[in-house]
C-alpha cells in the first residue's frame, strides 16, 4: 500500500527485503537486483547491504563478498562500517 501513496526506491527496497521473508531469499534479490540494475540505489549503502545479506543465505558468498565491499565503502557512520566488516569476516 505504501509503494502505491508514497513510491520510492526505498520503499521498493523494503518490500524486496519482506519478500525474501515471506518468499525466500531468491525472490528478495531478485527485487533488489531490479532496483539496482536501474541506479536508482546504486549509492545506498543499505541496498548492497541488504544484497549482500540475501546472496550469503543463497550461498553466493563471492556475489555477498563484492557486495559487502560496496556497501562498506558507502556507509558513512563508523558502527555501520563495522557491522558490515564483520558480517564481510564471517564468510570466510
Amino acid at each position: 500500500m505504501l509503494a502505491r501513496v508514497e513510491p520510492s526506491p526505498v520503499v521498493e527496497l523494503n518490500r524486496a527485503v519482506a519478500v525474501a521473508m515471506r518468499d525466500g531469499p531468491l525472490a528478495g534479490l531478485e527485487l533488489i537486483d531490479v532496483i539496482l540494475t536501474r541506479d536508482d540505489l546504486a549509492d545506498y549503502h543499505l541496498a548492497h547491504s541488504a544484497r549482500a545479506d540475501l546472496c550469503r543465505r543463497l550461498g553466493k558468498m563471492a556475489e555477498a563478498r563484492t557486495s559487502y565491499h560496496r556497501a562498506i565503502a558507502l556507509a558513512r557512520q563508523k558502527p555501520e562500517r563495522q557491522f558490515l566488516e564483520r558480517r564481510l569476516r564471517e564468510l570466510g
